[in-house]
């Protein structure tokens, strides 16, 4: 741990008794077990929705999704199977041109998984109809196929029972996996839709681990126990905060969330990101933290710019001194001394959302502050969660990824998941066999 940090006091660990469990489903691991894939279409749903340049030559700029489907997709094909693979890429419905449309296509991504495969993977020019049937006549044993963007039907979202018997019937699929965590929160037809028209509904590697530590987390989590919490804003993730409370024995509140809960405390925060309508919520999920028995952290110190821009003049000052036409950026030093002097003690913490505009390397310190003792309990033996979305990009970015225990592909999946909400991605999906 760093010289700057300062003892904090012993973390009081808060004991509860949890009913969150994992669902019981089966898996790809367990079917290859049992059955004979060989020759036999399977349909994997994985989640492919990579970041793409947005101007100029179309190409991939973050491949993580992809290289964590790649696993599922190697044990069918392995197993001599004939894959299937579909997935949705963007918002197709929100394009305002066709050529922004078509920069949504599939294309980029098939070429590479064609080079981290190390064989061509065949495309179809759509995900049901003829063009599809034709391309899976040309499928072999242990080869892939890649289907068109899902989303280039309104169906899709809808979860039209059609559509999603389209999806099956065209490329003649027995068997589902669904890999794609990031769409599990999702009831749409290629996630949950398409499981009445197989013969087996699995969860694949990627889920099933997503399952696994997110559950586990949740169930029974080694103590103490913490979540830092992030982002821009304390409505989007009200029902998490409430959930995590019943849970967690240290609640880390970052981010321009944090301005909320210190306005409602009665501070001036200047230029800071405010929720206007959200002040009396903010003071009763402190209020429950307290009754609770959770300690909450919130900033004590902060960097201030006069503008949003990475080359904005700064102060590092207390909370209660933010100067009127200036805004919050970044945790301060002493703030961020105390966050990572209690994370150090945890032995699970999950992170969700920055502590600051990370994007501008000025304001970018508190993220990576956590992202650096979240690495150092890593390696002495702590679970560590990173749940998805910015901080997935900030821990990138970092480069300390691989130090992590768990890097969730989902951000809204794993935020539901920890409120305890039904997944329909996953509650489809065929029980385990006793």
């Amino acid at each position: 741990m760093t010289s700057m940090l300062r003892a904090a006091a012993p973390i009081r660990t808060v004991r509860r008794s949890l009913s969150t469990a994992p669902p019981k489903k089966d898996t790809l691991r367990e079917l290859v077990k049992r059955t004979n894939l060989r020759s036999q279409v399977v349909l994997v749903r994985a989640d492919l929705n990579l970041p793409l340049t947005k101007t100029g030559a179309v190409e991939i700029t973050d491949a993580t999704r992809l290289t964590e489907a790649l696993p599922t997709l190697r044990v069918l094909i392995d197993a001599g199977a004939r894959v299937v693979c579909c997935s949705h890429l963007g918002r197709p419905k929100k394009a305002k041109t066709p050529e922004e449309k078509d920069r949504m296509k599939l294309l980029p991504v098939a070429e590479r998984m064609s080079q981290d495969l190390g064989f061509d993977v065949l495309t179809a020019g759509d995900c049901i109809g003829p063009s599809v049937t034709d391309a899976v006549s040309n499928l072999k044993d242990g080869g892939v196929l890649l289907l068109e963007n899902t989303r280039f039907h309104p169906e899709e979202e809808k979860n039209d029972a059609g559509f999603a018997e389209a999806i099956v019937k065209s490329c003649r699929a027995t068997v589902f996996v669904n890999d794609a965590f990031g769409a599990a929160h999702r009831a749409h037809a290629s996630t949950a839709g398409v499981v009445p028209h197989v013969n087996h509904a699995v969860a694949g590697l990627l889920l099933e681990k997503e399952l696994d530590y997110l559950y586990g987390a949740v169930a029974e989590p080694k103590r103490p126990f913490a979540a830092v919490v992030g982002g821009a804003k304390v409505s989007s993730k009200i029902s998490v905060l409430e959930s995590l409370m019943e849970k967690v024995d240290t609640l880390v509140i970052g981010g321009g969330m944090a301005f909320t809960f210190l306005k409602a405390r009665g501070l001036e925060v200047g230029k800071s990101l405010v929720e206007e309508d959200q002040l009396e919520l903010a003071s009763k999920l402190e209020a429950m933290a307290k009754a609770k028995g959770v300690e909450m952290i919130l900033p004590s110190d902060v960097i201030a710019a006069d503008a949003f821009a990475p080359d904005a003049k700064t102060l590092t000052v207390a909370v209660d001194a933010i100067p009127a036409d200036y805004l919050g950026v970044d945790n301060g030093p002493t703030t961020t001394a105390l966050i990572q002097s209690k994370l150090s003690q945890c032995k699970t913490v999950i992170w969700n959302g920055p502590m600051g505009v990370f994007e501008f390397d000025a304001f970018s310190r508190g993220t990576y502050a956590v992202a650096e003792t979240l690495a150092e309990v890593t390696d002495a033996g702590a679970v560590t969660i990173i749940g998805g979305g910015d901080s997935v990009a900030a821990v990138n970015k970092s480069g300390l990824a691989a130090r992590m225990s768990h890097i969730s592909t989902g951000g809204g999946a794993s935020l539901e998941l920890l409120e305890g909400k039904v997944l329909p991605g996953v509650d489809s999906l065929d029980d385990a066999r006793a």
